[in-house]
């Protein structure tokens, strides 16, 4: 811990506490002020205020502004955040074209004499310099050294030298960088966050095998063109993509009864079958739609996993698409919470299973919860929760609508909402980032400091995502963490990130100005200081 914050560690304990609070159920039918709504919105509905933004969002009206953002096509995109990704080829790839110039490291193997990447190292004195001291200020083990390495080097290096090592890494530091970027600098912030939300909702574990090239395009196609979309549109894209089908095994799903005809006929197919599936029928009921208390059952997760039989992909390891295998789809009849599916269907089963369960009042009531807990409170009033979900219903599903609808309501312009969230390691890199104004040539350090903070992005192993709640994020290690890359920031010790702390308009409370005030005293008042001791303590801490 560094010697300043390890003095006000005492005071981000005392702010923990505060930050676990739940607001009394009074607070949300009292109206915060006008003159902190602007605040408010841009807490929520962006990764964090940039100096100017208030003043931006007050001369072009608060109403406009909301209305803009949930019209993100409206919106003209920052030509900076081009820049930022223009080095990340791997973005604008097909599956197919990830797994032949990023091929897995068996495919290497199986092709020894084939010639690895050389890495070309800058001429410029500077790199080379900082490249050196990286590796002497590392750990003692390869791979400590190795990861400084990759921190200090500019962005074309750093895939020069995953690429030489690991090809298939370079898609993962693309798609994780991008990510950052565009947390950072997209002028469509709304756009984003549920970008983030509904990724995190529909959770697939990038490490897991053929994933490390599916996840790219699953964000791409089946996330974000559909985030301010119809729910049951999200849903389907979704299902049939290849990312989702091998995390959750459906691609390997097949009806035994086919099987054993088929192993008739052709006996080694045998040998690769696995029979019914039922991973992705019980997360479509407990974590996509329904919920865990929707009201299905057992036999409905069985009944929904026959439907998916046959929901597959066209090569996997080739970077094929989608596939329905009518040989091994389980024909008979079905019912899925109580709706009767005949026998003799073919994909209609799958479709109209997700035709059901994206008009289900229990799939209206989660969603609206999940919404309403990411963007209102860890524990959302009931009342709210239920008129977004009638306005799902109402509207078949369309997420705008039932986001306009809770941007109207009182509870989320309440004192109970106001500064009532924890923000998640990403959502406090990222708006510290934007705080300071900083410029970001190297977004691969903001992910391993995210990372350590107990968020490595699309790396959450569980289907359930990270949690929405901030009980999941603070702790004393996670506290300590903060701190010290609020202070790392502000004293621009990060590599190819250049921050400006006099550009902080951030105000903490009274509590904390005293005690940052108290510091100051004894280490002298440099703006950087100030702006560090800020960006770690538990007011910012809050959105």
């Amino acid at each position: 811990m560094r010697p300043v914050a390890r003095r006000l560690f005492p005071l981000l304990v005392l702010g923990a506490a505060a930050l676990f609070s739940l607001p009394p159920r009074a607070e949300f039918r009292k109206a915060i002020p006008e003159t902190e709504k602007i605040h408010h919105a841009l807490a929520r509905l962006t990764f964090g205020e940039r100096p100017g933004d208030f003043e931006e969002v007050k001369k072009a009206g608060l109403k406009r502004w909301l209305e803009q953002q949930l019209r993100p096509e409206s919106i003209a995109e920052n030509p900076l955040l081009a820049e930022k990704l223009k080095p990340f080829d791997s973005l604008t790839m097909t599956d197919a074209e990830l797994i032949a110039k990023y091929p897995p490291p068996q495919v290497l193997k199986k092709d020894q004499g084939a010639k690895r990447p050389r890495v070309q190292l800058p001429e410029d004195p500077a790199v080379r310099r900082a490249l050196r001291q990286a590796r002497q200020m590392a750990g003692a083990s390869p791979q400590e050294r190795g990861q400084a390495v990759l921190a200090a080097a500019p962005t074309a290096l750093r895939r020069q030298i995953l690429a030489s090592r690991r090809p298939v890494a370079v898609i993962a530091n693309d798609l994780t960088e991008a990510k950052i970027y565009r947390a950072i600098y997209s002028n469509r912030q709304l756009e984003e966050v549920l970008a983030d939300f509904w990724f995190n909702h529909f959770n697939v574990f990038l490490d897991k095998g053929m994933d490390r090239f599916l996840v790219a395009n699953y964000e791409k196609e089946a996330i974000r063109p559909h985030v301010l979309g119809k729910f049951k549109d999200l849903l389907l894209a979704t299902a049939q993509s290849p990312a989702m089908l091998f995390y959750l095994d459906n691609w390997q799903s097949v009806d035994p009864k086919a099987m054993e005809q088929i192993a008739r006929r052709f006996p080694n197919a045998a040998r690769r079958a696995r029979g019914l599936n039922e991973n992705y029928g019980r997360e479509l009921l407990e974590l996509h739609t329904l919920g865990v208390d929707g009201g299905y059952t057992q036999q409905d997760v069985i009944e929904v996993a026959r439907c998916f039989t046959g929901w597959t992909i066209r090569n996997p390891r080739g970077g094929g698409g989608f596939f329905f295998n009518a040989r091994v789809h389980d024909r008979g009849e079905k019912t899925v919470l109580g709706v009767k599916i005949p026998a003799g269907g073919g994909i209609e089963d799958g479709l109209k299973v997700l035709d059901i369960v994206s008009r289900h009042p229990s799939t209206a009531h989660f969603v609206s919860y999940k919404l309403a807990q990411r963007f209102v409170a860890d524990d959302p009033p009931e009342e709210l929760v239920r008129r977004m979900a009638s306005t799902f219903l109402r509207t078949d599903g369309d997420i705008r609508e039932v986001l306009r609808m809770m941007l109207a309501s009182r509870e989320f312009w309440s004192r109970g909402a106001y500064l009532a969230k924890t923000k998640s390691p990403l959502e406090m890199v990222v708006s510290a980032v934007r705080a300071l104004d900083a410029n970001v040539d190297n977004a691969f350090v903001l992910a391993q400091v995210i990372g350590q903070m107990g968020e490595p992005l699309y790396r959450k192993q569980e289907p359930t995502g990270y949690s929405n709640s901030g009980e999941e994020w603070l702790n004393s290690a996670s506290l300590v963490a903060r701190m010290n890359f609020a202070m790392n920031l502000a004293g621009n010790k990060l590599y190819g990130i250049q921050a400006n702390p006099e550009q902080l308009s951030f105000a903490p409370g009274a509590e904390t100005r005293a005690a940052i005030a108290k510091q100051m005293e004894k280490d002298g008042g440099a703006r950087r200081l100030y702006a560090g001791l800020v960006l770690g303590s538990p007011d910012f801490q809050k959105r």
